[in-house]
């Protein structure tokens, strides 16, 4: 079976018509063997994950462009599916977006313009192999090079691709007293690769130390596991993770097709242990680069109490021209998000600047114009109101500076 790399409609063919559309159905086409058990065993999952053409040609009818990109990747970068995400997968459309974010196609193996090698500008601010420190109050922690699934559209694929950091123990140690000598950190956001693919005991030797910390207020664990390997959220490990509250968990859906019974219920259990769960998704060329799919992903993360954070355009890492987008679909993709439903569902659509100039967000215009006595705006259905500007305009707070000052001293 082949398809044109760039078809928009691309044809489809036999197994069209009988492909399983149940999860449970394509589960037990692909993994007969595997009881029950062993498939809610996050431990089997990753033990039977695809890691190389060979075993993904077995499970999927790949493509020409798809063989053509395992191959010429293959050097470059890691191949990894865990069998609950390769589950669902279509096997016969190469556009479905589980499918473009787990095989690479031949597109991947080219370097375009602009891109980088560490496209947010991270090693420059690598005090030790697993701190990154850009911001003035928060760092970066890596726990570890390696993840359930390699996603194709990686921002950090220079060291999933192993052997570009050691994240020993050893240098996890360094990184946390990099963090007790640094009073000005606040936040630590442990990420990876995957810090859930630790096991739990692994991870406590990880968050004891760092909540012992005293200034270290709050802890996030950016983590793709809800998604790609639910199994891997268990009692136990909602348990741990409440301990160290304030916890937050950042995860990582990008299409409603990975909104599923078992993503639902590994999202609700953490959430019922009172750890919080945002969503962060990467804006995606034919993958989820329309504003009805943003709008559904984001009304599904709300029903199973994820809250919708970010909408990440997406970095210049090697490789991924192809599943980039305009700066432009992103805002026009708020634009008819805001007003047409809730707040809530609408994230921050957000660019993280090129060689390390960090995180800042666009949103569409709605300021039509300042005046001396008002503003004029648009709203949502293009309709425009004045808002009327107050007389006095001093905005400092007396209050506020007298408490400061008596507080220090």
């Amino acid at each position: 079976m082949s398809f044109e790399p760039h078809d928009e409609q691309p044809a489809v063919g036999p197994l069209e018509a009988q492909r399983p559309t149940d999860p449970a159905e394509r589960r037990r086409a692909l993994f007969p063997e595997a009881t029950d058990e062993q498939w809610g065993d996050w431990r089997w999952q990753l033990r039977h994950a695809v890691r190389d053409a060979k075993g993904l040609a077995a499970k999927v009818p790949l493509t020409d462009d798809e063989r053509a990109g395992l191959d010429e990747t293959a050097k470059l970068f890691r191949v990894g599916v865990s069998p609950y995400y390769l589950s669902l997968i279509d096997p016969a459309h190469p556009l479905c977006p589980v499918r473009m974010q787990s095989i690479p196609v031949k597109a991947e193996a080219r370097v375009r313009p602009g891109e980088l090698e560490d496209p947010l500008g991270e090693d420059p601010h690598r005090p030790v192999e697993a701190i990154v420190h850009k911001y003035p109050d928060r760092v970066l922690l890596l726990a570890t090079d390696t993840c359930s699934v390699y996603c194709r559209h990686c921002t950090r694929r220079r060291i999933t691709r192993g052997g570009e950091a050691e994240l020993t123990r050893t240098q996890l140690d360094l990184g946390l007293d990099y963090i007790r000598a640094h009073p000005e950190v606040r936040d630590v956001l442990i990420s990876g690769g995957d810090p859930l693919l630790l096991s739990d005991e692994r991870l406590e030797q990880i968050l004891t130390p760092l909540r012992a910390i005293p200034h270290v207020e709050m802890i996030r664990i950016g983590t793709r596991m809800p998604v790609t390997l639910p199994m891997r959220i268990t009692e136990a490990l909602a348990r741990l993770l409440r301990r160290y509250a304030p916890l937050f968990v950042v995860t990582h859906f990008n299409h409603p097709k990975e909104v599923t019974a078992e993503a639902k219920r590994a999202c609700e259990l953490l959430v019922d242990h009172g750890v919080p769960v945002e969503n962060q998704s990467v804006l995606m060329r034919r993958i989820n680069s329309d504003a009805r799919i943003i709008k559904e992903l984001n009304h599904a993360c709300l029903r199973m109490r994820v809250r919708p954070y970010y909408l990440h355009q997406m970095d210049v890492a090697e490789g991924c021209e192809h599943l980039r987008t305009p700066i432009a679909k992103g805002l026009e993709i708020l634009e008819d998000l805001r007003g047409w439903t809730t707040g809530m569902a609408v994230p921050h659509l957000a660019v993280d600047l090129p060689g390390g100039g960090g995180k800042v967000t666009i949103q569409p215009q709605y300021v039509l114009e300042h005046q001396a006595t008002q503003t004029l705006f648009r709203n949502y259905r293009g309709q425009t109101y004045a808002y009327p500007e107050p007389e006095e305009q001093d905005c400092g707070c007396p209050y506020d500076a007298v408490w400061v000052n008596r507080a220090q001293g």
